[in-house]
């Protein structure tokens, strides 16, 4: 694997943990959302990633990370009594999303943290690569 596939690993990784970061916040964002319909009530989501290989016929092969999707969680939602709400269904229910605040900064904390990783990857590959040009003055 040459220096320059590195690069292309370390960038797809990158755009896997801002595509988790992005789900992340969406689902920090929704976290109190409620509704008296239990099929209006946004559902954590999560994205799906994958690692492919690429063999080129002028390379090793290229490798990387891959989204695959975003899916909704299937953990139960809450179910409240809170008859004076104005979304509370006929028997002054309402429904809560079920997203876990905790597993929210949890999964924040490790994207933001392989994200930064990655960076360091691409840096040091970068000096590298520079170094490996001074050899030659």
């Amino acid at each position: 694997m040459s220096l320059f596939n590195v690069i292309d690993v370390a960038g797809s990784a990158m755009n896997a943990q801002s595509v988790r970061l992005n789900v992340t916040s969406s689902n920090l964002a929704n976290a109190g959302s409620v509704s008296g319909d239990p099929d209006k009530v946004y559902r954590a989501r999560q994205p799906i990633f994958s690692s492919f290989q690429q063999t080129l016929a002028d390379h090793d092969g290229i490798s990387g990370v891959r989204l695959r999707g975003i899916v909704e969680s299937s953990a139960p939602l809450q179910l409240r009594y809170q008859p004076d709400h104005p979304e509370a269904d006929e028997n002054g229910n309402v429904y809560v999303s079920n997203v876990n605040t905790v597993e929210e900064m949890v999964n924040m904390i490790s994207a933001s943290r392989s994200y930064k990783n990655n960076v360091e990857i691409i840096n040091t590959t970068k000096d590298l690569l520079m170094q490996t040009l001074s050899l030659g003055r």
